[in-house]
């Protein structure tokens, strides 16, 4: 029978940059990251601001979009630093460092931001199957929650046809682009005359805000911070330098990219609609309708819902590992990736449906640019602390930010969170006005409003206070470096394989074995590291948790080895439940022991059952360990 080849073995050996001889290939060996994280940038959300700052002030918000840029490009490059240098994600570090109510406060407004961009791609996509096909709004949002499913799937095929995926909508949404804007030639005065920063009232404010939300969003700060340790460099001072230079070239070219898309989007706005008197455009279904009749064209509206549809689904798949980085590094908590897209999935369709059934399908607009003011307002609790770590110098090892870098990336947080605060009490003073009992406004809004000022302050101050101190350390979502001690051995096997999880059940685990093979055998620990890194790229990750699981498995091996056994380990990386079958088929074992995970039913969904996958996939018996309860002894 043909071997099917693992996502892991799909993507060995492609992102190999040690190896490469001449500066062109050792660039290319480092592209990558920063395209999965730009997809994120041409999301329907952005078209939603894109459009409504187009029709309502014509070009004079295209100074947004640039600062945007050159805010996301700063941004983004101190994310690659702080992966790259610390081997940490941005989730993790905070851990290490804010108080654990804090992590979680940081989280839960991770998580908002996570559904906020959910939910822009729920609706765009319900918008595009509406406008395409006819299917009512209704239905398309759910279908939505279909597609996520889909995207899994295709993970599963490998990250060379996820990739392709991924490209293949972006250059369709550029293509897309590029013909619609030859179809209505704009005006190069106006374009030029638009990256002049001007802001001409409240409803200006509102909208340049959503840009900047919709352009630098947060969970990307999470996303490219983790992907970024992909790539498997020298870990000397030149190999960190080149590795920062090289990832700098490729955040710079994928975020230019997405900001002509974004361009684009309001430059057609703009020379179509603003021109022509039509400057209340903020619903994409109304674009849709007027671009026919105003450019004479019937494959300018194709063309915008296509583009819409893979827009819609571009950002699915960034989404889901950002939900699950957030939620590891925060929470200490791994799910399956199946529930953790649903759960995302389900929270951004629920406030979707609704605001369609009590508000019929033109609120779907204002719903869009809502969730980038949303993301916009999340910005400040991401930045704050991520300049923070790349600035301590002890921590960065010597590569820490210079001033002239950190003067800027602090200017960009000021005025980021100086818009966001003009921009609450803005609507605070609005909705006192419109309020007939503003009580409930000063018992609900103005306390949630107080408590996110005083965890703003706390994650600025935290930092610098104990810069000095040793933060406690970090775990990576395992229970605990279980001791294998006083183990006791009777019976005999020649080559044992033994999985573990650095849980307390592997104790039990590692004694059984020991018990079946005694002295004479020899044993493989087997363990996999199932970070969003390393499902994405296999063995050639270089994050934080697969440097510690390495030293937690050779840990077990000098423990075993110093009582007289003999020890092999073995680091796989990806689904266990894929990963434990090739390791023991590939190799010459005569049996395999697997430790409990210690739930069922609905939990197996959750967390993810590998004990059933795996027996069924291997070719060798399978001795299972039930997993002792807290109180056993």
């Amino acid at each position: 029978m043909k071997h099917k080849k693992s996502l892991t073995e799909e993507v060995q050996g492609t992102v190999d940059t040690e190896h490469q001889k001449s500066w062109l290939k050792r660039l290319f060996a480092f592209l990558g990251p920063a395209y999965l994280v730009g997809v994120g940038y041409v999301d329907p959300g952005n078209w939603a601001t894109d459009i409504a700052g187009g029709s309502q002030f014509g070009y004079k918000l295209l100074w947004v979009l640039l600062m945007s840029n050159m805010i996301a490009i700063v941004l983004q490059s101190l994310c690659t630093r702080l992966g790259i240098v610390r081997n940490r994600d941005l989730a993790q570090a905070s851990r290490e460092a804010f108080h654990p109510i804090a992590n979680f406060a940081l989280y839960i407004l991770a998580e908002i931001a996570m559904v906020a961009t959910d939910l822009a791609e729920v609706i765009g996509m319900a918008i595009g199957l509406n406008l395409l096909f006819g299917i009512p709004m209704i239905w398309g949002v759910c279908i939505t929650a279909l597609d996520s499913i889909l995207l899994l799937f295709l993970i599963n095929k490998g990250i060379r046809r996820m990739e392709a995926f991924i490209v293949g909508l972006v250059a369709i949404i550029a293509l897309s682009f590029l013909v619609e804007m030859f179809l209505a030639k704009p005006e190069v005065s106006g374009i030029v005359s638009g990256l002049v920063p001007s802001i001409p009232n409240k409803d200006a404010l509102y909208i340049a805000i959503g840009i900047i939300g919709a352009t630098v969003m947060p969970h990307n700060l999470y996303l490219h911070s983790s992907l970024v340790q992909s790539r498997k460099i020298n870990r000397s001072k030149k190999g960190i330098k080149e590795a920062l230079r090289f990832n700098l070239i490729d955040s710079t070219i994928a975020l230019n990219l997405a900001f002509f898309v974004n361009a684009a989007i309001l430059i057609l706005a703009a020379s179509v609609f603003h021109s022509k008197g039509f400057n209340q455009v903020a619903e994409i279904q109304d674009a849709y309708v007027l671009l026919e009749p105003l450019l004479g064209n019937q494959l300018a509206p194709i063309l915008f819902a296509v583009a819409l549809i893979a827009a819609g689904q571009s950002s699915t798949l960034t989404g889901t590992l950002a939900g699950q980085i957030v939620m590891e590094g925060y929470l200490h908590l791994r799910i399956n990736p199946v529930a953790r897209r649903l759960i995302t999935r389900l929270l951004a369709i629920v406030p979707a449906l609704v605001s369609i059934i009590y508000f019929g399908p033109d609120s779907s607009g204002d719903l869009l640019v809502l969730s980038q003011v949303v993301l916009s307002l999340q910005l400040a609790f991401a930045m704050i602390p991520l300049i923070h770590f790349v600035s301590e110098k002890r921590k960065m090892g010597g590569f820490h930010i210079k001033l002239p870098i950190k003067v800027i990336a602090w200017a960009i947080t000021v005025v980021i969170v100086a818009l966001n605060i003009q921009l609450v009490v803005n609507e605070l003073e609005s909705w006192m006005q419109e309020a007939n009992n503003p009580i409930y406004l000063w018992i609900l809004v103005v306390p949630i409003i107080t408590g996110l000022l005083i965890l703003l302050v706390y994650v600025f101050i935290k930092p610098l206070i104990n810069e000095s101190e040793e933060n406690h350390r970090i775990l990576v979502p395992h229970i605990t470096e279980a001791q294998v001690k006083e183990l006791s051995t009777s019976f005999s096997y020649q080559n044992i394989a033994i999985a573990v999880d650095f849980s307390i059940s592997d104790k039990e685990s590692i004694a059984t074995a020991l018990q079946l093979g005694k002295k004479e055998a020899t044993y493989t620990l087997i363990h996999i590291v199932e970070t969003a890194g390393a499902i994405f790229y296999g063995r050639e990750v270089e994050d934080y948790e697969s440097g510690s699981d390495k030293k937690f498995l050779e840990a077990y091996q000098n423990e075993l080895q110093s009582r007289g056994y003999q020890i092999v380990v073995k680091l796989g990386f990806g689904s266990p439940k894929k990963v434990i079958p090739e390791i023991v088929n590939q190799g010459n074992f005569d049996l395999l022991v697997l430790g409990t995970h210690g739930h069922s039913g609905i939990k197996d969904f959750i967390f993810g059952a590998t004990v059933d996958s795996v027996r069924h996939r291997v070719d060798v018996p399978v001795f299972i360990v039930k997993q002792p309860l807290p109180f056993s002894k």
